[in-house]
């Protein structure tokens, strides 16, 4: 269990200001939503990239103004359909609606990602360290996290940062000294850490839960459904038990009145 004390609140991200209404937004250029990259390397990648993304929409699954996507392209320069970056995983606050979207064009929304998440692989991590880092900067990413999944790219394996005066400064990360390490998301009020086996996973210190995996959230439901069937099944059973001992108690009271009919 994460334990923190003095946990600082939520921060409340920045908003982004839309470009000058006197430049044009040329309709007619297309945003592909692709760029021929593929999304993980292998499931060293893949498995926290989508345990990240599906547990942060659920976490935000009753806010309409929360988006969260994964390794969807964000456009970031109006009229210029070339310049994009794909982050592994990100969230926006203030957004317009949950949606569906081919690609994050900032200009249109009104803001960049405030939270980026990048799983490092040998061949991404130098650029998630280096031009990646600078163009989040640029762009206004309020915090961005990079988590090495393989053991074998960066020491610390998880690196958070805060965006302070253009420039990110790292947030303190901590140790339970069994082999866990954790830093806090003041955006997202969670604990992101790093498991002994290099396992990503959330922590929620406010409800002190962890954020299911979707493995675990379908061996969550499956459970409740058959505490559910279980449940259902005692009930029938205790009917029946309840309909049998009223028909036994309905067949001495009618011989009850036999025997007194012969006296």
């Amino acid at each position: 269990m994460v334990t923190r004390q003095g946990a600082q609140a939520t921060v409340r991200p920045p908003d982004y200001p839309r470009p000058d209404a006197a430049e044009y937004d040329d309709p007619n250029i297309e945003y592909p939503s692709s760029d021929g990259e593929p999304m993980a390397e292998s499931q060293r990648q893949y498995n926290p990239l989508t345990d990240t993304v599906a547990g942060l929409s659920e976490q935000y699954r009753g806010r309409d103004d929360v988006f969260v996507a994964g390794n969807l392209l964000v456009y970031y320069r109006m009229n210029d359909n070339e310049t994009r970056v794909a982050p592994d995983v990100f969230v926006v606050f203030g957004a317009s609606g949950k949606h569906l979207r081919d690609s994050w064009q900032t200009w249109r929304e009104g803001r960049p990602p405030h939270f980026v998440m990048e799983i490092a692989s040998p061949g991404t991590w130098e650029r998630d360290a280096g031009d990646k880092r600078r163009i989040y900067a640029d762009m206004g990413v309020t915090e961005y996290w990079r988590f090495d999944p393989t053991g074998e790219c960066f020491t610390p394996r998880l690196i958070g940062e805060t965006l302070s005066g253009g420039q990110y400064q790292r947030l303190p990360l901590e140790s339970d000294g069994a082999g866990m390490i954790w830093s806090r998301s003041g955006l997202l009020g969670l604990d992101i850490c790093v498991l002994p086996g290099l396992e990503l996973r959330l922590y929620d210190p406010a409800t002190g839960q962890w954020l299911l995996t979707p493995q675990e959230k379908e061996t969550a439901l499956q459970a409740s459904e058959s505490a559910r069937h279980s449940a259902e099944a005692a009930l029938r059973e205790s009917e029946s038990a309840r309909q049998s001992a009223e028909a036994e108690a309905e067949r001495l009271r009618e011989l009850v009145r036999r025997l007194k009919g012969v006296q």
